[in-house]
């Protein structure tokens, strides 16, 4: 063989090494394990979504993404706020969580828990869906981590083990546990009612005890978590906030990954979300309303409030829209409220 058959060989080997080395590398390069963390586990539908996008991943990369879920918020010692800078820092690489959770690290998303912003599901719906969500998403890709898609936790109502809210008067006095993010305080102070921030797991014993008179949670989450055995006796459906989820992977883990394999494990967050939504609205329609009647089953009054009564409560508290509008974004607050005007008038 000659010096040039055998130089041309060499160099057509080093091509083909050079060319096979990134796929390999990226395929020694995936963990033997990704960790998937939530707050709640699968007697919740934001579980039951995580528990179905880590099902799906797994299955549709044939393993090579093998996504371990662990509830409880457990990977961050229970503190649910602390999920979203484990994320960022890639000590876990998987997250279902409510922008509740994300708010105190990404202020735009207190957006969502302006008050009675969100009247119903269609206009969550235009606002997830469009420009709204999309410049969101783009502000959280910012901080570090890739947003995926929109889940819902459902619009948060209130209940209480002492009397019947129908209007702004009947908070006074009352001690409500809420969760982290600042805007609760403000919202519950305008009603004149005493907001504690606990834990979710703190709340249950400080409910049974009385430590605390009430707490506000979408239903799915009363039902799931029995707290009509908790003295939660009175129970308002006023749709004050409705919470979106946020599906998303931590951009340390995502770079590590093929370009395949990221569309993989975008779709399936796209699937295990529109799975996700089903579940937290199933039973609360007029036409399917077996999770108002399990609320009622166990002992607790359901309140339903008629539009003028709502009205009363987002008068009590458009100040407060009006002090956080400043730290979302002026501008971001108007786009919202337009593109909830036009879903109202489609």
């Amino acid at each position: 063989m000659s010096k040039k058959k055998s130089f041309a060989r060499a160099l057509l080997s080093l091509g083909m090494l050079l060319a096979i080395a990134p796929l390999a590398l990226a395929e020694t390069a995936y963990k033997p394990e990704y960790r998937l963390s939530t707050n709640v586990n699968n007697a919740f539908p934001l579980g039951r979504g995580a528990e179905e996008w880590a099902r799906l991943v797994k299955e549709r990369t044939q393993g090579r993404i093998n996504v371990k879920w662990y509830p409880g918020s457990s990977l961050v010692g229970g503190e649910t706020t602390r999920e979203f800078t484990a994320l960022r820092q890639g000590s876990i690489d998987f997250n279902v969580s409510s922008v509740i959770n994300w708010a105190p690290h990404v202020k735009q998303l207190n957006l969502f828990l302006l008050p009675f912003l969100v009247p119903d599901d269609k206009a969550f719906d235009s606002l997830v869906g469009g420009r709204v969500g999309k410049e969101l998403f783009g502000i959280v890709e910012q901080q570090g981590v890739v947003p995926l898609a929109w889940g819902e936790n459902g619009a948060r109502e209130i209940s209480n083990s002492k009397r019947e809210i129908r209007k702004p008067e009947d908070l006074k006095g009352l001690k409500f546990r809420v969760v982290g993010s600042p805007i609760f305080n403000d919202i519950y102070t305008a009603l004149g009612a005493n907001p504690t921030q606990m834990t979710f797991a703190d709340a249950q014993p400080a409910l049974q005890s009385g430590a605390v008179d009430g707490q506000e949670n979408p239903i799915s989450l009363f039902v799931g978590a029995k707290m009509g055995a908790l003295n939660q006796k009175y129970l308002t459906r006023w749709n004050y906030v409705n919470d979106p989820l946020v599906f998303a992977v931590s951009a340390k883990t995502w770079e590590s990954w093929t370009p395949a394999d990221r569309e993989i494990v975008r779709q399936a967050a796209i699937d295990a979300a529109k799975f996700e939504i089903a579940d937290t609205r199933k039973g609360l329609s007029q036409t399917d309303d077996a999770l108002i009647k399990q609320v009622i089953a166990g002992g607790t009054q359901v309140t339903v409030l008629t539009p003028a009564e709502q009205q009363a409560f987002a008068a009590a508290t458009r100040p407060v829209i009006d002090k956080w509008a400043a730290a979302i974004g002026p501008e971001l607050v108007k786009k919202a409220e337009a593109d909830v005007a036009e879903s109202r008038r489609k």
